[in-house]
């Protein structure tokens, strides 16, 4: 996931047993296919070429059962991390707020929900009958990612569709061209980790 031509637009399968998504670019190539086993007490989150599943180029693992400020490593294909994402876990109760740090757990990058009242009207709506299935049309939360300087460089947002199905990231800034890997693998686990929590 190197020399990124966004927008880059995250599709999540309907009717299956696991959580997964396509990942593609700008002109339409297939960036990665992202497959999380459910039902596992510790996220185990697989990123593959392809949907053929053949060559596994990433994998993130959590350091412990409950998420609540979980740790998220990233691996590369010979097992070797070099980062991860981290929850901050009493911050992200009213918007969700995440950091991205390097191999070192030297701080990088933060990731935060840009208008929390947007997942409130949307627990709110979800509840009313008839109504509640249209709130992936009507809500649709965003999070930005920022650098050390507080620069916003990508944002990911929701695309409005049934089930919250589709993301787009958007580029805002200059990213290094070192950190791509950490920064699309960090919004690759936001978005399963959100998505879960409505």
């Amino acid at each position: 996931m190197k020399n990124l031509k966004f927008p880059i637009d995250l599709v999540f399968k309907i009717g299956t047993f696991s959580n997964d998504f396509t990942a593609t670019d700008a002109n339409g190539n297939l960036l990665a296919y992202a497959r999380q086993k459910m039902f596992k007490l510790k996220e185990d989150i697989q990123i593959f070429a392809d949907t053929s599943k053949n060559q596994m180029n990433y994998q993130i693992k959590a350091d412990r059962w409950l998420d609540f400020s979980a740790a998220y490593a990233f691996y590369d294909a010979n097992g070797n991390a070099f980062g991860k994402i981290v929850r901050k876990g009493w911050r992200s109760i009213w918007k969700a707020k995440y950091q991205i740090v390097d191999a070192s757990n030297n701080p990088e990058y933060t990731i935060e929900e840009e208008n929390g009242w947007v997942k409130v009207a949307d627990s709110l709506l979800g509840e009313i009958p008839v109504a509640g299935a249209f709130t992936g049309y009507l809500f649709n939360p965003s999070y930005s990612v920022t650098n050390l300087k507080g620069e916003k460089i990508a944002r990911l947002k929701k695309q409005a569709s049934f089930f919250g199905r589709k993301f787009q990231i958007t580029k805002l800034g200059e990213l290094d061209e070192g950190d791509s890997e950490r920064i699309m693998l960090g919004l690759m686990m936001l978005i399963l980790l959100e998505r879960r929590r409505g």
